[in-house]
C-alpha cells in the first residue's frame, strides 16, 4: 500500500510520511519546496518537485507510483499572511485542492484524507467547537479551507454517480506545535512557537497579550496539538479508508479543554532557561477568551489521543529548533 502526501516536505507532512513508514505504509512525496524544506523528507522516500497546481504531475506520480490513496496537507497555510495576499492564498488552497481531485479522478485513485483547518470556524462564540459549530471562518485562510471541504464534499457526489466514488475526510485542528523528530522542526515565520523561540534567542522577553480574561489566569485559552498526534491521526484515517471503512466527513483533532497562554509561555520559559521575564501586554482586538476544539468523535474513529504534556510539547519543539 503506498500513500501520496502533498506538501510532504513541509512541518506536517514530514511527520505524516514518518508516522506512515512506521505504520508499514509506503508514502511518496510531491512538494514544491514553497515552504518545504527538502532534507525533512527522508533520503529513501521517493520525492516529486512538483506543485500540485500542475494536474498532469500529480496525475503521473499517482500513476507511476500505484498510489492508494492521498493525504493532503500541501497548501498556504498563513491565516495573517492570507488577508495580504488573498488571491496566492486561493490560488494554492483552492485552485491546488481542485487539481489534485481532477489528477486523482483521472488516476482512479478513491481515497482521501484532507488536512483541514479549525479555522473554518471562526470567532464562533462558542468556547469548545464541534462538528456541527456553524462555519464561519473570519480569513481567506479559513475560507480557502472550508471551500476545500466542499469541493471534496461535491467530489463525492459526483464520483459516487459515475460508479467510482470517492473516500474522503477532512480533519480539522488548530494550533500544531512540537516536534517527533531532531531533524524537522516547525519553519514557519508566523507560527506562535518558532516566533517565541526565536525572539528569546535573540535576548528578547516573551509577551502576553492580555491579562484580564475570564479564565483561570487570565491570559487566553486555546488548543495546541502535537505534530506526532496529529501525524498519527491522519495515519489512521488512511488505513481506515483504504480498508473501506466509513467515516465522518470532518473530524476536530483537539483537547476540549485547551492550555493558556500563561502556561505555554511559563513552559517555553523552563525548556529555553532564559533570564528574561514575560511582559504582559494588552488584549489583542478580536481574540475570544477561550476557544478549543471537541475531540470525541476522533477518539472514538481515529484513535486520537492528546499523548504530550503542555511542557513536553514545548520541550520537542526546542529539541528540534535551529539554534545557529
Amino acid at each position: 500500500m503506498t500513500w501520496l502526501v502533498t506538501g510532504g516536505a513541509g512541518y506536517i507532512g514530514a511527520h505524516v510520511v514518518r508516522a506512515l513508514r512506521e505504520a508499514g505504509i509506503a508514502p511518496i512525496v510531491i512538494d514544491d519546496l514553497f515552504s518545504g524544506v527538502e532534507s525533512f523528507v527522508p533520503e529513501d522516500v521517493p520525492f516529486i518537485k512538483a506543485s500540485i497546481l500542475d494536474t498532469d504531475a500529480v496525475e503521473a506520480a499517482l500513476r507511476e507510483h500505484d498510489v492508494t490513496g492521498v493525504i493532503h496537507c500541501a497548501g498556504y497555510k498563513y491565516a495573517g499572511e492570507s488577508v495580504k495576499f488573498p488571491l496566492l492564498n486561493y490560488s494554492i488552497n483552492v485552485e491546488g485542492t481542485r487539481s489534485l481531485l481532477e489528477a486523482m479522478e483521472r488516476a482512479g485513485v478513491t481515497r482521501l484524507v484532507f488536512s483541514s483547518s479549525a479555522g473554518v470556524y471562526g470567532n464562533s462564540g462558542v468556547d469548545v467547537v464541534t462538528e456541527t459549530t456553524p462555519t464561519t471562518p473570519e480569513s481567506p485562510y479559513g475560507e480557502s479551507k472550508l471551500i476545500g471541504e466542499w469541493l471534496i464534499r461535491d467530489q463525492i457526489v459526483a464520483t459516487t454517480m459515475a460508479g467510482a466514488p470517492l473516500a474522503a475526510t477532512s480533519l480539522r485542528y488548530f494550533n500544531v506545535v512540537g516536534s517527533g523528530h531532531a531533524d524537522v522542526w516547525d519553519a514557519s515565520p508566523h507560527n506562535l512557537f518558532p516566533k517565541v523561540l526565536f525572539a528569546i534567542q535573540a535576548g528578547k522577553a516573551p509577551q502576553v497579550n492580555g491579562t484580564d480574561y475570564p479564565t483561570p489566569d487570565g491570559t487566553c485559552v486555546r488548543d495546541y496539538v502535537h505534530v506526532s498526534d496529529l501525524a498519527a491521526a491522519h495515519v489512521v484515517a488512511a488505513q481506515r479508508l483504504a480498508a473501506g471503512d466509513t467515516l465522518e466527513p470532518v473530524y476536530n483533532l483537539g483537547s476540549g479543554a485547551g492550555t493558556s497562554v500563561r502556561e505555554i509561555v511559563d513552559a517555553m520559559v523552563a525548556a529555553t532557561g532564559t533570564d528574561k521575564t514575560p511582559v504582559e501586554g494588552p488584549r489583542r482586538a478580536g481574540d475570544p477568551a477561550k476557544i478549543v476544539a471537541d475531540g470525541t468523535l476522533a477518539t472514538r474513529d481515529l484513535d486520537w489521543r492528546m499523548r504530550y504534556t503542555v511542557q513536553e510539547m514545548v520541550d520537542s519543539a526546542w529539541a528540534s529548533h535551529p539554534k545557529a
